[in-house]
């Protein structure tokens, strides 16, 4: 297996990185923390332009066919602003649950930009997030009534369609809700907007085949999982980058404290866990791109290490900077909220490393 990335997608990278640095600068990304939308119609719309709303999206249905270790490179860049916005929960969310289960006209929306969704499956506990389902759908004529609620819906009061995740009769399901307006709540994230969703009797459209939905659905957290990985190695990447540039300008007793051998120590930590969180990542981004029999195994492994390995390395980026680490003015904490919160989001990493287990041993 090579993991070097190919010339489109080193390219890819170079100009998501100029981009973003050019549209979205950290005056930017401080602008949408007080904004309830977290986005503004122009940066959407640029994003749009460039294609970053299609990429997981077949061309058949106006999207640019790529897979989805190139939504790992986009994601990587945005993690390491963090960038606000619904891109995460649109653009990889809810087009993978529109890709998989074949929802075809919402899916043209979501590739062009014109539709905005999000995936609404999280509800409580720290098990299975599949397993902890308690929202119900029942059938009424053509439509079904959901009911329930949903505490963690990203970007969950901006969407034009949440795609709700809920138990009918013949076990879980897609129901495709139009017009969620779910109500913002505080996250630690404050960079990512996050609304709890009532359902209350909601009518919405069911999606994908009938009968039982539920290895389709993990198929979709995995792989959304594998892009919450790519954002935490982006935020790790630039965590690592200001503790190192940091520590080469800060001088203490006379000498910059990058000479202070526990300081190197810090340091060579954080780049040991970087590398392994970043192989971990790829690689499971790769499998799932080819179907690789060990997909399953490849994605838990990568969101149970990755989760650890980022708030150790967006905590020591802060412990680095001493006092000023812990400011609002500096983002070492940016990247710390964003990272623990995608340790969080479908599935946390002590059920990762659970399910891991019982993958290998059987």
């Amino acid at each position: 297996m090579d993991f070097t990335f190919s010339p489109e997608q080193d390219a890819l990278r170079d100009v998501a990185r100029s981009f973003l640095a050019a549209e979205a600068p950290a005056t930017y990304v401080r602008a949408m923390i007080d904004d309830d939308r977290g986005v503004t119609d122009e940066l959407w719309a640029r994003i749009a332009e460039l294609g970053w709303t299609g990429v997981l999206v077949p061309e058949a249905h106006g999207g640019s066919g790529l897979g989805l270790l190139d939504a790992v490179v986009l994601a990587e860049e945005t993690g390491a602003l963090p960038l606000p916005g619904p891109w995460l929960s649109s653009a990889v969310g809810a087009t993978l649950v529109a890709r998989h289960l074949g929802d075809h006209e919402v899916l043209v929306g979501l590739a062009d930009g014109s539709v905005r969704g999000t995936l609404a499956v999280e509800e409580t506990g720290t098990r299975d997030p599949l397993d902890a389902i308690a929202c119900t759908a029942r059938r009424r004529g053509d439509h079904w009534l959901l009911d329930g609620v949903k505490p963690v819906v990203l970007d969950g009061h901006t969407a034009d369609v949440a795609y709700v995740v809920a138990r009918d009769a013949d076990g879980l399901a897609a129901f495709a809700v139009e017009s969620p307006s779910g109500d913002l709540v505080p996250s630690l994230d404050v960079t990512r907007k996050v609304a709890r969703l009532g359902l209350d009797g909601r009518s919405a459209r069911r999606v994908g085949p009938a009968g039982d939905q539920r290895a389709l659905l993990r198929r979709v957290a995995d792989d959304l999982g594998i892009a919450l990985c790519a954002e935490s190695v982006g935020a790790c990447d630039r965590a690592l980058a200001m503790a190192t540039d940091y520590a080469k300008e800060r001088v203490q007793f006379d000498r910059p404290i990058a000479t202070f051998q526990v300081i190197k120590h810090k340091i060579v930590d954080m780049l040991h866990q970087l590398e392994l969180a970043r192989v971990a990542t790829h690689h499971a981004a790769w499998a799932s791109d080819v179907d690789d029999p060990q997909r399953e195994a490849a994605a838990a492994l990568a969101k149970g290490f990755v989760a650890e390995a980022a708030v150790m390395i967006t905590g020591e980026n802060i412990q680095v900077h001493g006092g000023m680490g812990f400011t609002w003015d500096l983002d070492a904490h940016l990247l710390f909220r964003r990272v623990k919160a995608n340790d969080v989001l479908f599935g946390r990493q002590g059920w990762q490393r659970q399910r891991l287990a019982d993958l290998v041993l059987g």
